[in-house]
Parts: structure tokens; sequence; C-alpha cells
């Protein structure tokens, strides 16, 4: 088993509607490193940063929503297993929710709390925080803090993520922006 510590990372945002995170695609990745990761011993190391590769791509580009980092990350045949209604299936649903997303909560930041690797499987333990400065369905924010966990299982083939099972915590979300009761 091996654990790994990732330092504080402070940066000073801006703010735009869809990708008012805006870092680069590096400090994106470095804001994700997880706190704590476990690895199967019985992987090799090169197999390990192979598959690691992309899913800290995944975790960037929820940093920043880069076009970039989503292509590095997930596989043309990407297929989301939680699909929510209305989100198109394979490379362009990560992008829709990253607008969505970023244009509600542009200061939006993804952790990677822990960090799994298992066989060709990434498990990530994902804490979101941000401020609900923008709109999300027809709801204007008006700066509430936005707190909130997630969890991914992740499989990657041939260097790129090629499914996502993940659950969010909606609820609590939506409860924060005033949403729900």
């Amino acid at each position: 088993m091996r654990l790994t510590s990732a330092l504080p990372f402070a940066l000073m945002l801006a703010t735009t509607p869809a990708y008012a995170a805006r870092v680069d695609d590096r400090a994106a990745i470095a804001i994700a490193r997880p706190r704590v990761e476990i690895v199967d011993r019985s992987l090799p190391a090169k197999t390990v940063a192979a598959m690691l590769a992309p899913v800290d791509a995944f975790y960037g580009f929820w940093n920043n929503g880069s076009q970039a980092l989503l292509d590095r990350a997930v596989a043309p045949s990407f297929v989301d297993h939680a699909l929510p209604p209305g989100r198109p299936q394979g490379p362009k649903g990560p992008m829709v929710a990253a607008r969505a997303f970023l244009g509600a909560v542009p200061d939006l930041r993804v952790a990677v709390t822990q960090r799994l690797v298992v066989g060709d499987r990434v498990v990530s333990a994902l804490h979101f925080t941000g401020h609900f400065t923008g709109t999300f369905q027809g709801r204007k924010g008006a700066g509430q803090p936005v707190d909130f966990i997630a969890t991914d299982i992740l499989a990657v083939h041939g260097g790129r993520i090629t499914d996502n099972w993940h659950l969010e915590d909606n609820l609590t979300f939506m409860q924060q922006i005033g949403a729900a009761g």
C-alpha cells in the first residue's frame, strides 16, 4: 500500500460564465491531487502511472473545464453508467455537465480526498466546494457556499477512462443553493 499527501493549494480565481474557475491545466490537476492514495501492490508502477494519468486529467478538468484535459482523460467510447436525464452519453457528457456546473459555481473546486487503485479500476472519494454565484436551472446564486461529496468508480483501459459509475450528493447541493427544502 502506498499513501501520499497533497499540499494545500491556494489560487486567485477569475470569474467568467462557463469556465470561471480559470486556472491552467497544470494547476487544475495539482488542485485535485489525492490527499490519500492506496495502490494495489501487485500492480506494476508503470501500469499505475498509465492508469492515473487520465484520472488526474479528469479531475483537473472538473477544476477548469479544459477540453484538452477532457480529451486526455476519456476514451472516444466513454460510457457514463449513471447518466442523468438530458445529458449526452459519451465524451460530450462531462463537458455538458462541467459547463452547467462551472456556470453555477464559477469557483468550483474538486479535491480527491481518497483514491484506491485496484485492477483496472480507480475509486475516488471527492469533495466539491465553491460558491453559487452563477445560474443553475433558472436560479441565480447569491454567493451561497457549496460543499458536497461524490464517489467515482472509473475503469481505465488503453490510457483513457472508458467507464464511470458515480454518485453525487445532489440533495445537499440543491439544499445549499436553495432549490430543495
